[in-house]
């Protein structure tokens, strides 16, 4: 049976330097993509790959 799912979100604020938000912007423009998807992916990226230490839990 066909079920359609609904993606659960959370609105968060967070303060960037201004040069940074100018590059995502320009980025995700660029890419065809809003910029709300493109710091998602950037985000999930950066987390599946940072580099684990004896510190981390």
């Amino acid at each position: 049976m066909f079920k359609v799912k609904k993606a659960e979100h959370t609105n968060k604020t967070f303060r960037m330097p201004t040069e940074l938000v100018k590059k995502l912007e320009t980025l995700a423009q660029n890419k065809g993509v809003s910029l709300n998807n493109l710091v998602v992916q950037c985000c999930e990226y950066a987390l599946e790959n940072i580099e684990n230490t004896d510190n981390d839990k």
